[in-house]
């Protein structure tokens, strides 16, 4: 292998699966079901990644040999593999403080972390940890003077890239699992809730140390002694996530970093992105957990790609599990790959080990399947698809 992905990388989890295994058996059930879960039947959620696996590439064996770089250009900047982390809202209900373990991991490694307003860090702790890297997604407030204030924090924290969230536009998908488990909002906790913390007392020693989950972002703005009926009249409230023209323009006119819009599927929103100056878009379908009638991520990808390569930054988030379908994906013309799920498989099961574990993994089967192909460098993994 061309590179040494050695650091953080455990023998004993070599497969994303070990770590879901793991994270099943530490965390309560309640909280691994909200990670694992779609919305209505799962059917979106299973296309994203059963699709990316019907992608095959072509190895071209009989050339000269030269060393595999996996550094990856995006926004003038140059990240240490095509891969980063994505936005997850509650990242401490499955281990007690995710968002700071996974920043600190990206740091290390030299990937974006994107950091969500529903997440449980602030975009101050985690500008901290990342001397002012992280990319921020924005779901959109109800109230200009609560966007406008959010756009001056991030300023203030140095924040480059925003991330305009697109794909929630009627709050919240409807998600069984969570609904049955109390997460839905309002939230609530019943008396099964609790047996299944008191069955997982890591995990539950681990929250009391660091505290409940909270918005933490979010604190400025909200009342304070809200009981749980009331948290969920105030996200109600407070939230508008219907994306519209001119709300992106407004953003664009304030906003003076790299601006990007997630969850867009659609050729017809793609233009009116383009159109409105935004720099990147990422294709997902909120990782199956808004829209079960959807396509898959890859399929969408294919299209956009096929009439907007070149005209705007074109990622993609949603059923990437391995470095083999960070390879489909690259090669089905993504510029750049996001993850989710996998990095939080990664601290449920290893805690603070576990961002720099699933980020070393990733890399490391990354570089097996470009030198298995005999492919040198990331921008030309689309010569190695089978159409």
């Amino acid at each position: 292998m061309s590179q040494n992905h050695t650091r953080g990388y455990l023998k004993k989890y070599p497969a994303l699966s070990d770590l879901q295994e793991r994270t099943k058996r530490r965390i309560p059930k309640f909280a691994f079901e909200y990670l694992e879960g779609g919305c209505n039947d799962n059917q979106n959620l299973a296309v994203n990644h059963s699709d990316i696996q019907r992608i095959e590439l072509m190895p071209e064996y009989i050339k000269d040999r030269k060393p595999i770089e996996v550094l990856t250009s995006l926004f003038g900047r140059k990240f240490g593999a095509p891969f980063g982390i994505s936005p997850i809202g509650l990242q401490g209900l499955i281990w007690p403080d995710a968002p700071r373990i996974l920043a600190e991991a990206a740091v290390s490694q030299n990937i974006p972390f994107i950091l969500s307003t529903v997440s449980t860090a602030s975009i101050e702790e985690i500008s901290e940890v990342t001397n002012g890297e992280a990319w921020f997604q924005l779901y959109h407030p109800a109230k200009e003077e609560m966007r406008n204030d959010l756009l001056n924090r991030l300023e203030e924290a140095g924040y480059n890239v925003l991330v305009l969230l697109a794909d929630v536009p009627t709050k919240f998908g409807y998600r069984p699992w969570d609904i049955r488990n109390g997460l839905s909002l309002p939230p609530s906790m019943s008396l099964r809730n609790l047996y299944q913390i008191i069955s997982r007392p890591e995990w539950a020693i681990n929250t009391l140390k660091s505290g409940s989950p909270k918005f933490k972002t979010l604190e400025p703005y909200m009342p304070k002694g809200l009981d749980l009926s009331q948290l969920g009249e105030f996200m109600n409230r407070t939230f508008d996530g219907r994306l519209t023209e001119s709300r992106i323009a407004e953003i664009r006119q304030k906003w003076n970093g790299k601006l990007v819009v997630k969850g867009l599927v659609n050729p017809l929103d793609v233009e009116k992105a383009i159109n409105l100056k935004v720099d990147g878009i990422i294709v997902s379908n909120h990782g199956g957990r808004q829209l079960d009638a959807g396509e898959s991520s890859i399929n969408s990808l294919k299209r956009l790609v096929k009439d907007y390569a070149g005209d705007i930054t074109i990622m993609m988030d949603g059923g990437i599990r391995s470095g083999p379908d960070i390879a489909r994906v690259l090669a089905s013309g993504a510029e750049f790959t996001f993850m989710g799920r996998p990095f939080m498989y990664g601290v449920g099961a290893l805690g603070r080990r576990g961002g720099d574990h699933v980020i070393a993994l990733l890399k490391t089967q990354l570089d097996q399947i470009m030198g298995q192909l005999c492919c040198e460098r990331i921008q030309d993994l689309p010569g190695h698809l089978i159409k």
